[in-house]
């Protein structure tokens, strides 16, 4: 039981430092947002990956808020 434990806490530990990476990758401004900024503005993006002529293309809402980030 406390193998188990301790592995969520590792999965846990491993979603938040990825996450803070991204954030300071991303801009300087998310670099110090909070957890669930980051999630909301640019891990819960409705974006459709496409390959065409062998590159692959990230399509984003038209509208998206955080376009110009």
């Amino acid at each position: 039981m406390f193998t188990a434990n301790a592995a969520w806490l590792v999965c846990a530990a491993m979603a938040f430092n990825l996450t803070r990476a991204t954030g300071v990758i991303a801009s300087n401004r998310h670099g110090r947002a909070r957890t669930a900024t980051i999630r909301a503005q640019l891990i819960h993006v409705p974006a459709r990956i496409a390959n065409h002529a062998r590159k692959w293309r990230l399509h984003l809402p038209t509208h998206w808020p955080w376009q110009t980030a």
